[in-house]
């Protein structure tokens, strides 16, 4: 199994970046997906979450902001940041899970937002 985020970087408050999640080696389209997030000196929290059958959720401080997305047929989750704020600095974790089994994590790509 392997998720492979990419797509973090420097950006400035106001701007936008767009994450980017692969995975491979289980059926992707059978699992709910999910990006999460943890800042300096903070714990890890839930950002956005799309299940298997397309439903989304998201934490209530990028609501209106944040967009997740998924293509089952390029195994891939994707998570548009707009408006970013200093707060949203943080490293980015997608993460997979269907019920029983997983969950499993990527690697993190980082994301700083300069005010």
């Amino acid at each position: 199994v392997q998720l492979q985020a990419s797509g973090g970087g420097l950006v400035q408050a106001g701007g936008s970046l767009r994450l980017s999640c692969a995975a491979s080696g289980f059926s992707f389209s059978l699992y709910r997906m999910g990006w999460y997030r943890q800042g300096p000196g903070k714990q890890r929290e839930l950002v956005a979450l799309i299940t298997s059958g397309y439903g989304t959720s998201y934490a209530g401080s990028v609501k209106g902001r944040f967009t997740i997305a998924r293509d089952n047929t390029r195994n891939t989750v994707t998570l548009r940041m707009n408006s970013l704020q200093p707060e949203d600095t943080a490293v980015y974790y997608c993460k997979a899970d269907q019920g029983q089994t997983g969950p499993y994590w990527g690697q993190g790509t980082l994301v700083t937002v300069s005010s």
